[in-house]
């Protein structure tokens, strides 16, 4: 924690309206030292990352010693590390799907088989257990090796990018377990989707490179140093963010945009030239792929592959008709996906009774939901009739294979059951069976209703559980199936087709559930290759975006307060006006001198759990008290562990730059740095002192504290500040009032503190 007090959690977070509702902790969990998190199915302590650029002596004498060739290296590296993080990820997409098509297609062949030789139950006690074998596998990965890889990982990524370090979030096991558990997740037939992971995916692999390597895992490059700090892993993360988007959809420009609009909280124009250049390699490595594979060298892996939808290139020419129709599509998408929103709320705080009670009970809940998918997958199609295969058709019908749109099921020569053809089906193949405009009456009504309901509430339920599971599949499917629906209904007073009503679909409810605008904009034009429907795109999500910010927020956000994560908005809360940054200030004050006695620095950090100290000048350095600036916990730490002490109270900085180096101080990966209890100080070092000046930041950012903490809080988290000082208004007093940081921002914490104010002024 940051804050300069010791704090009890306060068990509840403020929602958008002004009530006061509970993250997902457990009751029975007190708090006392840090704020607590759920990553994945535990609790953890939080801790905030240095984003700011320090200014101390040490690291300025390192940036003068630099020499052309160093700074050259430098900015070479920064790209020769996106080139790598596209690379990585771009084969990662490939081989996440083509394990999917090749072991969903091998369930899907052997079920075929049995149900040709009228083997029903046979038929379905292959499918079955199949799905439960590989959902078993994926929920044993989760839940005892790697618990920060179940769900998206959206929440967390766009987490860390504001500034939260959660432990264990971009792990190389969490990178494991996310690319394995995602494909068997997805192969097992839930209704989840493998891009949530993918972005996560790729955040992992753009932190393993960052942190160069990992030691755990004798993975390590001492010519990747320049990087072992926040700011710089920052960056990569959110190029890795970008990437996940590229590879799981094939948009280059979706994943650039998704970064800017949804993922970063912070972004410079040099980041966005790198994230471009990253996601472009990943659609060349993608494309390369799958020229590759258009040989039939890939087993199951389909043709088109990666779900390009690239199926529906007629040229939509709508009238008033049709404004009107696609304006209704939006606002239900959008009360749709406020409810969807809100059913996902409500899931998830009942699974977590169930989840916080241990591994084993994760991966019995897995197991439970996998038997419903696959009793629904297979035993709704039989309540539906056998319909006449469509004449003229260039492709098989029925489909006694895998994959295609005219699934054999149990019907007799000629026909087709068209609800089998969807739900029985890998959802890539559902999505593009929906999202073609061949054969208008390829889905009867009743089947795409049937369809929609079992979409919409598998997805729901199906989220939270101890697998990697992503939220775009399901909402893309329930949403397809949902427009082609309001087609088929009128496709006799529309100018466009049913396909083109399924894409909108689509849009309206990721527009209603997820609340981005631009970035889903361009993954769906992206995806379907049809730029022709970008004002009608706009307008749909436009539309849903606005009704549904009417209900609560977007599913992501609301996982991150779920979670407890303490995310800082993008605006102050409207009472934060009438208070100023003196308000909140936590006390009491502890700081160092100059010069400090070794005893005063090891006995405060003990006692504490504060990351960064304010600095003070005092005589006979300086005829008056100063502030000199802040100094990190772990620099401390660095300090402390040389024992480059000295006996009377003099400066020794000049003897510290010719000892020290910058990489002595740089940050250790996933937390691996010194800690307190690696220090062997002797008892007669205790009366020494240390010169702290070397490693002081002498220009942290200041406000005074008659500031509005409403100003505070903006300046806060557009500087990606970690501390923020606040010094006195009026002289004659001591230099610094106290530091803010993340916590003090926090609308429970300010709450806390003046129960007796007005929310909503």
């Amino acid at each position: 924690m940051e804050a300069n007090v010791d704090i009890e959690f306060i068990e509840s977070t403020v929602d958008e309206k002004g009530t006061m509702k509970q993250p997902l902790l457990s009751k029975n969990r007190v708090n006392t030292s840090s704020q607590i998190a759920i990553v994945g199915s535990n609790v953890c302590p939080i801790e905030s990352l240095d984003y700011e650029i320090i200014e101390n002596d040490l690291f300025k004498h390192d940036w003068r010693s630099r020499k052309k060739v160093q700074i050259l290296q430098y900015i070479t590296l920064k790209w020769t590390l996106a080139l790598l993080i596209g690379l990585a990820t771009g084969l990662v997409g490939f081989c996440n799907n083509l394990a999917v098509e090749n072991i969903a297609g091998f369930k899907f062949l052997i079920t075929s088989k049995l149900m040709i030789q009228h083997k029903y139950h046979q038929a379905f006690m292959a499918f079955a257990g199949i799905n439960l074998l590989l959902a078993a596998s994926a929920a044993v990965l989760c839940a005892y090796i790697a618990p920060a890889a179940a769900g998206s990982g959206i929440p967390e990524v766009k987490a860390y990018l504001n500034g939260i370090d959660a432990h264990s979030i971009l792990a190389p096991s969490t990178l494991f377990v996310k690319i394995f558990g995602s494909i068997l997740g997805v192969a097992a037939g839930f209704v989840v989707g493998k891009e949530g992971p993918m972005v996560h995916t790729g955040a992992c692999i753009a932190n393993l490179l960052g942190q160069g390597g990992s030691k755990k895992y004798h993975l390590t490059w001492k010519w990747l140093r320049y990087f072992k700090n926040d700011r710089d892993r920052r960056d990569l993360i959110t190029c890795g963010a970008a990437a996940g988007v590229a590879a799981a959809f094939r948009a280059p420009v979706g994943g650039v945009l998704f970064a800017l609009e949804e993922a970063a909280s912070w972004w410079r124009s040099a980041l966005l030239w790198r994230t471009f250049f990253t996601t472009a390699v990943v659609a060349v490595v993608l494309r390369s792929l799958i020229e590759f594979c258009r040989s039939g060298k890939c087993g199951l892996f389909g043709e088109g592959g990666l779900i390009m939808f690239d199926i529906n290139s007629s040229i939509p020419d709508y009238n008033m008709v049709d404004l009107l129709a696609v304006t209704l599509i939006g606002v239900v998408g959008g009360i749709l996906g406020s409810l969807y929103n809100y059913l996902v709320d409500k899931v998830l705080r009942t699974y977590s009774n169930i989840n916080e009670k241990g591994p084993t009970f994760r991966v019995f809940l897995v197991i439970i939901i996998s038997l419903l998918t696959s009793c629904c997958a297979y035993g709704i199609p039989w309540f539906t009739k056998c319909i006449p295969c469509p004449i003229g058709l260039d492709v098989e019908c029925p489909t006694v294979s895998r994959s295609g749109s005219y699934k054999y099921f149990q019907c007799p020569p000629g026909h087709y059951n068209d609800l089998a053809s969807l739900i029985l089906n890998t959802n890539d193949d559902a999505i593009r069976s929906l999202f073609t405009s061949i054969n208008a009456n390829e889905f009867r009504i009743s089947t795409l209703l049937v369809f929609f309901v079992s979409m919409y509430v598998l997805g729901i339920i199906t989220y939270g559980i101890a697998i990697p599971s992503g939220l775009f599949i399901p909402v893309i499917l329930a949403g397809a199936s949902y427009g082609r629906l309001v087609g088929s209904l009128l496709v006799s007073f529309s100018n466009l087709n049913v396909g083109l009503f399924a894409l909108l679909g689509s849009a309206s409810f990721l527009g209603g559930t997820m609340r981005m605008t631009v970035s889903l904009c361009v993954i769906l034009l992206e995806l379907t290759n049809n730029l022709l429907m970008l004002p009608l795109m706009m307008l749909v999500l436009l539309i849903s975006k606005s009704v549904a910010d009417n209900f609560n927020k977007g599913v992501y956000d609301q996982i991150v307060k779920m979670k407890g994560l303490p995310f800082l908005e993008p605006h102050a809360e409207p009472y934060f006006r009438h208070l100023a940054a003196g308000d909140v200030v936590s006390g009491p004050l502890i700081s160092f001198s100059g010069v400090e006695k070794v005893g005063n620095i090891v006995h405060s950090l003990r006692l504490t759990s504060h990351n960064g100290f304010p600095v003070i000048d005092e005589p006979p350095f300086l005829e008056a008290s100063e502030f000199c600036g802040v100094v990190l916990r772990s620099h401390l730490i660095v300090l402390l562990k040389g024992k480059m002490f000295t006996k009377d109270r003099r400066l020794s900085g000049s003897e510290m730059l010719r000892r020290y180096h910058a990489s002595d101080f740089a940050k250790a990966g996933l937390g691996k740095g010194l800690k307190l209890e690696d220090l062997d100080i002797k008892p007669e070092d205790m009366d020494m002192y240390v010169d702290l000046h070397p490693i002081t930041n002498t220009s942290p950012y200041t406000v005074v504290e008659t500031m509005s903490l409403a100003k505070a809080a903006v300046a806060f988290r557009e500087l990606a500040l970690r501390h923020l000082c606040v010094v006195p208004k009026t002289p004659g007093r001591p230099p610094i009032v106290g530091i803010l940081t993340r916590h003090d921002f926090m609308p429970e914490h300010v709450l806390g503190l003046y129960p007796g104010i007005d929310q909503q002024k």
